[in-house]
C-alpha cells in the first residue's frame, strides 16, 4: 500500500527535489507539499500542495487531517548563515515546527516521519578527521542548537510515545536544480554558477577549508532508503552520521577548472569563515553503513562533472567539455 506522504519545506532545496522523486515514486496524488508561502504552479502542477506555516500547530494539524497523512518527511527549517542573522527566528522555526510535527504526528498515528539533522551539530571540540557518530555535540551556532535539540527532541517522541522518527545528519549538500538557502555550505553551489555564467567566483571561505559535502541525487536516496528501512535494522533514531565525500574550496576549483579552464577563484571569507571552521573535516558514518546499508555513489570528480553538465543545460549554455 503506498503511503500517503506530506513534505513541507516543499519548495526549498532539499523539499523541491524530493517532492518530486516521492511523486514519480508514490503516485502524485499521494503527495502533499507543504509551502510556507502560496504554493507555486510548480508545486500545485503535479499534484496537491497547501499553504503550510509548521510554527502554527492547527495549520499542521489541519494539513495532516485533510489528507489522512501516514508519513512526513519534514524539511522546512532557516539554515546556518541566516540563523546567526536571526537566532530567533531559527529557534521557532525550526524547533516550534518540529515539535507542532511531531505532536500532529502523535496525536494523528502517523506511522513515519524524516527529519534531517546536520553536521552543525558538532562544534569545535569534536574531531575533525572522521568525526564519530558519538562525539561531543557541543555547537555554537544557533543552527547547531537547534539541531542538536531537535535529536533529543525525536529520540524523546520515540521513546515516551513510540513514534518512529528517522534522522540523518547530512553534510553540506550540493544540488543543480535549486539555489542556495543560506547556508554556511552554500559557496560549493554558488561557486558553479560564478564558474558557468562568468568565469570567476569570489568564495566567502577560505582556500584551505575543509568541508564534508554531499551531491543532492545520494541525499535524497539517502532520506528514502532510511524511510523504507524495516524498523529493525533502524537502531539509531537521534541522527545517522552521513558522509559521502570532502574537499577543500581549492579542492573544489581545480576540478571546476578541469572542464572550464580559465575559470578564475578568489577568497575573501566573511562571518561564515568561523562557522565553517567549528565542524569537521570529515565524518564517519559506519552506523548508517551497518545499519540500513548506506553507500553514495558520488564523489568529487563525478558530481562536479554531473553539476556542470545539467546546470550549463538549465542555464542555456552549452557544456562545456574538458
Amino acid at each position: 500500500m503506498k503511503p500517503k506522504v506530506l513534505v513541507t519545506g516543499s519548495e526549498g532545496q532539499i523539499g523541491s527535489e524530493l517532492l518530486d522523486l516521492l511523486r514519480e515514486k508514490y503516485g502524485q496524488d499521494s503527495v502533499v507539499a507543504g509551502t510556507y508561502g502560496p504554493p507555486s504552479q510548480a508545486s500545485m502542477a503535479s499534484g496537491p500542495a497547501e499553504h503550510l506555516d509548521v510554527t502554527v500547530a492547527g495549520e499542521v494539524a489541519k494539513v495532516v487531517e485533510k489528507y489522512r497523512v501516514d508519513t512526513i518527511y519534514h524539511l522546512a527549517a532557516v539554515l546556518s548563515a541566516v540563523g546567526e542573522r536571526d537566532p530567533q527566528l531559527a529557534w521557532t522555526t525550526n524547533m516550534h515546527g518540529l515539535k507542532n510535527i511531531l505532536d500532529a504526528s502523535k496525536d494523528a498515528g502517523v506511522s513515519r516521519v524524516f527529519w534531517p539533522s546536520s553536521i552543525a551539530v558538532f562544534g569545535p571540540d569534536a574531531p575533525k578527521l572522521m568525526t564519530p557518530q558519538d562525539a561531543s555535540l557541543n555547537p555554537t551556532t544557533m543552527y547547531g542548537v537547534t539541531k542538536v535539540s531537535g535529536e533529543l527532541l525525536c529520540r524523546y517522541y520515540g521513546l515516551k510515545f513510540g513514534l518512529d522518527v528517522r534522522c540523518v545528519r547530512y553534510p553540506g549538500l550540493i544540488s543543480n536544480k535549486t539555489r542556495p538557502g543560506g547556508g554556511t555550505t552554500d559557496y560549493a553551489v554558488e561557486i558553479f554558477y560564478g564558474a558557468i555564467e562568468r568565469g570567476t567566483y569570489s568564495c566567502f571561505v577560505r582556500a584551505d577549508t575543509v568541508l564534508p559535502m554531499m551531491y543532492m541525487p545520494d541525499a535524497l536516496r539517502a532520506a528514502v532508503e532510511l524511510m523504507e528501512a524495516p524498523p529493525a535494522q533502524v537502531k539509531r533514531h537521534s541522527g545517522y552520521n552521513l558522509a559521502a565525500m570532502s574537499f577543500s574550496a581549492s579542492d573544489l576549483a581545480a576540478e571546476i577548472r578541469k572542464h572550464i579552464p580559465g575559470f578564475a577563484c578568489v577568497y575573501n571569507p566573511d562571518s561564515r569563515q568561523a562557522v565553517a571552521d567549528g565542524w569537521p573535516h570529515s565524518i564517519s558514518d559506519v552506523e548508517a553503513r551497518r545499519d540500513w546499508g548506506w553507500v553514495p555513489r558520488y564523489e568529487l570528480g563525478s558530481m562536479t562533472e554531473d553539476m556542470i553538465q545539467k546546470l550549463s543545460a538549465k542555464l542555456k549554455g552549452t557544456p562545456i567539455k574538458g
